[in-house]
């Protein structure tokens, strides 16, 4: 399904309901199955939380978790703690592509029985799941946060627990402390010092929790920028967010600062509101080792405003639904941009130029069509492929045209 986007204005003084963070569901529903005395409420509504329940009930040998790759790294570490059950773990030809041999070697140390049905390195792969008795491993520290969360969340049920030492600079921690942050709200002993993560096996039956998952702070992006590309004086409110969140991409807040952009919080909601204009000389500059997924939306942001950004600390958006470096330097250069790119940084220099009617190719990618959309604001554009937001926001386009999106 293809969307064309007429060029439109918001309403002003909405209201959005966003569904749970897919971060925060999957990491639960993966504890949900080790401790079946959990509850989750406002669970994520996304294809990939779908995709997540349904492999962790499934009785079948062959799992296919399609494009989800969060789903992809956390099952391979939950199917390998699965005693006597023998798991054959797919996806798509792309997610065939998307490594997973650091997981699986870290997971092999443990005394894991993984191996590799087609290409060394990558799923598919079989898993005979056994009891792991070795409690120590390491792991280079950048690797994506993924890895080292899938490690920790089988880590209270391995018989001695885990010992986790990360050698380097460590990215995307925020990611990591949501993990140790949902382990100890069930009661699971962890602590991260310096460059290295305990998780203390639980040896009693853990009291029965309620938990709640807060908003996707991912998805509430495209509302940021939906913001910054409008008048002074625009506002939006869209639930249920902390103040205090577990999300890495919380930090939208402050970024958004430099585009004139205030948050407030209040009952559970933030309340957008676009305060000022940048001056057209702002260069923003990033490095977004912590939070790379609102990369694309920021740089649409940027293009839209026609402003300098300069953003590093990408490397891991490489090996995600597509190679988003190169699909935002295309894309956007389809629109006027001029944009440099290497494998950890993208550039874009300041222009006015939009061109119009522009079709967007979204690469099976999720976030390349969303983070586009905002820029109907500004020409009337094109999406292919418009229904892969249902992988993390099903409900999107339907939210944007109750806002005063005109959608053909």
């Amino acid at each position: 399904m293809d969307i064309r986007i007429q060029k439109s204005k918001l309403h002003n003084h909405q209201k959005i309901q966003i569904t749970g963070s897919k971060s925060e569901s999957n990491r639960l529903l993966l504890l949900q199955a080790l401790y079946p005395q959990i509850s989750i409420n406002n669970v994520s509504n996304s294809d990939d939380s779908v995709l997540m329940q349904n492999a962790l009930v499934s009785e079948d040998e062959l799992i296919d978790i399609h494009h989800a790759g969060t789903a992809m790294r956390f099952l391979t570490a939950y199917f390998a703690i699965q005693k006597g059950r023998e798991t054959i773990l797919t996806g798509s030809p792309r997610m065939k592509e998307r490594p997973i041999k650091i997981l699986v070697d870290a997971l092999k140390m443990l005394g894991a029985d993984i191996t590799y049905l087609e290409n060394d390195g990558f799923p598919p792969i079989k898993i005979v799941g056994s009891e792991l008795t070795k409690h120590k491993v390491t792991l280079q520290a950048n690797v994506s946060s993924q890895y080292i969360s899938a490690l920790l969340l089988i880590a209270s049920k391995l018989e001695n627990g885990l010992e986790l030492t990360l050698k380097g600079k460590i990215t995307s921690v925020p990611y990591i402390n949501m993990t140790l942050s949902l382990l100890q709200s069930i009661g699971v002993e962890t602590s991260f010092i310096e460059n290295t993560i305990t998780v203390k096996p639980q040896t009693t039956n853990l009291k029965p929790h309620t938990l709640t998952v807060e908003s996707d702070w991912s998805s509430a992006s495209y509302f940021y920028s939906l913001i910054a590309l409008s008048p002074v004086g625009t506002e939006i409110t869209i639930a249920a967010y902390k103040d205090k969140s577990l999300q890495g991409d919380s930090v939208l807040a402050t970024i958004y600062k430099e585009f004139g952009i205030t948050t407030t919080f209040k009952d559970e909601s933030i309340r957008l509101q676009k305060i000022s204009n940048p001056d057209k000389k702002l260069k923003v500059e990033l490095d977004l080792k912590n939070a790379p997924d609102i990369a694309q939306t920021i740089a649409v942001t940027a293009f839209g405003l026609g402003l300098e950004c300069y953003m590093i600390g990408l490397h891991t958006l490489k090996i995600k639904e597509t190679d988003r470096l190169v699909a935002l330097k295309t894309e956007l250069e389809k629109l006027g941009a001029q944009v440099e790119i290497t494998d950890l940084s993208l550039h874009l220099q300041p222009s006015e130029n939009r061109n119009s009617n522009i079709k967007i190719a979204t690469y099976n990618d999720h976030r390349m069509a969303m983070a586009f959309a905002p820029l109907g604001l500004k020409v009337p554009i094109d999406i292919e492929n418009a229904d892969v937001v249902s992988k993390s926001y099903p409900q999107f386009w339907e939210d944007f045209k109750s806002i005063g999106f005109n959608l053909k």
